[in-house]
């Protein structure tokens, strides 16, 4: 009985310890995070492709002329998607309105132009981001851009206005913590393979603990503008454990100024 006690304890003390948790019991998700995986190029389940535009060529679709000196760089790596079902159930018209956005990809997409990058996209950029967290306060910081999500812990009834990151309140279920976001514009992408969305989206996000460095996110989509039904995305959610880790000063607009205003210089520069 002895031998049979000690080993429920190694194996009960591990369970206990896997979730980091606030005084109040709540689990704690303060630190830094980050997505793993190649989620901003394409959130559908797709094939490597050679560039973010295409172009026909003789033998097959070739990279556009406006990416073709990124070479490599300009590629998209192969995914296995993070949409449930691998295909988002677009309507025709919006497909066709995908389709536009992927062929014209450097001129359309918000993060080229360093704007908010919108709910979820935010949640899966190839930057981290930091939650901030107690018992009556749950905020993000987000590297790109600078974007924060300030997470209410009540319903405040429907934002008084569209925004790029949308108005956002969560609750709790158990160890899940449950944000529900509208109030969006319908300027941010999902990706950049031009997966877009009305200013009509809401999402529901669930951010449920695994362990002490491993959350799983998953995102409700209900957009009846743009989709026939309401889909689904899942993936994890990793703490940065290195030491120093932290967020890094990327206020990308001063980047893009050339991009966005050189043309209104006195004396423009080559383009």
């Amino acid at each position: 009985m002895k031998a049979f006690a000690l080993i429920l304890l190694a194996v009960s003390l591990p369970a206990q310890q896997a979730v980091k948790r606030l005084p109040g019991g709540k689990p704690d998700f303060n630190g830094i995070w980050q997505a793993l995986g190649p989620h901003n190029f394409d959130i559908e389940r797709h094939m490597a492709r050679s560039s973010m535009m295409l172009r026909d060529g003789p033998h097959g679709p070739l990279p556009a002329v406006p990416l073709l000196r990124l070479g490599a760089v300009g590629s998209v790596p192969g995914g296995m998607g993070i949409v449930e079902g691998g295909k988002i159930p677009y309507k025709p018209e919006a497909l066709k309105k995908r389709d536009e956005n992927r062929k014209n990809w450097v001129d359309l997409d918000p993060e080229v132009k360093c704007y908010m990058p919108g709910v979820p996209r935010a949640m899966y950029l190839p930057f981290p981001f930091q939650i901030v967290q107690n018992a009556s306060s749950f905020f993000m910081v987000f590297e790109f851009a600078g974007a924060t999500r300030d997470i209410l812990l009540k319903d405040s009834g429907p934002a008084e206005t569209d925004s790029w990151m949308g108005q956002s309140w969560g609750r709790w279920e158990g160890d899940t913590f449950v944000i529900v976001s509208s109030g969006f514009n319908d300027q941010t992408w999902f990706d950049r393979a031009g997966n877009h969305h009305s200013n009509q989206m809401k999402v529901t996000e669930r951010l449920t603990p695994k362990g002490p460095n491993y959350i799983q996110y998953e995102a409700l989509i209900e957009d009846p503008e743009v989709f026939t039904a309401t889909w689904k995305i899942s993936f994890p959610l990793y703490r940065r454990i290195e030491p120093g880790a932290r967020i890094m000063d990327f206020k990308c607009t001063e980047f893009v100024e050339e991009l966005m205003f050189g043309e209104y210089r006195r004396n423009p520069l080559p383009r």
